[in-house]
């Protein structure tokens, strides 16, 4: 019951948290996601089975095309997830950075590398035997906000997030896979609802795909940087604090 109560909490205070710094969480989420909504429209909305497969350069040109918007998605993905940990802990004189100020503080060859083995790790655990694989998400689920605000290494980002989440792993699953199926499962109703009302068109795609992402991400990135501030702090006894919202938020 404790720990039901612990997570009830945490999804108010991420309730609360999303509420006060919306304007910040999805003006930032505009910029990121709007441009890559397109980009992964645009490969989703190639006919690729249409292509003559037998030709050796043709297969290559659509192989690279298709890593070359994956990384762009991930760069995405990564840049913001890390852009809210570093809104909502860093700042001078107790305000948060600017969009200048996050862009320039960020990780970016560690957040990527991080995302990238995370991302690897937890898919190859749900392949195998699902089990591990929702295991890995959890443990290691804290890594990329740990990278952004204690600076860590990838190595040491990793084996922080597993320190933090040891004794607190039904909690830290309880917060982090529900908003992960919700985010899947309402990005999945967002594209047939767009398809319906729109066609199966670059437009319904691109729309399904930016709202969706602009929407969700910022819940997900929140409550990953709640738990890591929360677990830090009681780990250690002290660590980094959230911001108040911005003034005119």
């Amino acid at each position: 019951m404790k720990s039901l109560g612990t997570v009830v909490s945490i999804y108010a205070r991420i309730a609360r948290t999303y509420a006060q710094w919306a304007p910040s969480l999805l003006l930032l989420a505009v910029i990121v996601f709007v441009p890559l909504g397109l980009i992964n429209a645009i490969a989703l909305d190639a006919d690729i089975r249409s292509l003559s497969l037998g030709s050796g350069l043709e297969l290559f040109a659509v192989v690279t095309a298709v890593l070359a918007l994956a990384a762009t998605s991930l760069v995405g993905e990564v840049f913001y997830s890390g852009a809210v940990a570093v809104s909502l802990t860093h700042g001078e004189e107790g305000k948060p950075p600017s969009l200048r100020e996050i862009s320039s503080r960020l990780a970016y060859g560690r957040l990527v590398a991080v995302d990238l083995l995370y991302s690897l790790l937890v898919a190859v655990g749900l392949v195998l035997l699902v089990a591990p694989g929702v295991a890995l998400f959890v443990w290691l689920g804290l890594a990329v906000p740990v990278v952004e605000i204690e600076r860590r290494g990838v190595r040491a980002a990793f084996a922080r997030s597993w320190q933090l989440v040891r004794g607190r792993f039904w909690i830290v699953f309880w917060v982090l896979a529900p908003i992960e199926l919700a985010g899947s499962g309402l990005g999945t109703l967002a594209t047939l609802l767009t398809d319906s009302l729109l066609g199966g068109s670059l437009a319904a795609e691109w729309l399904a795909e930016s709202v969706s992402n602009i929407l969700l991400t910022p819940v997900y990135a929140v409550a990953a940087v709640l738990l890591t501030l929360d677990l830090i702090a009681e780990k250690d006894g002290s660590g980094p604090r959230l911001h108040s919202a911005p003034a005119g938020a």
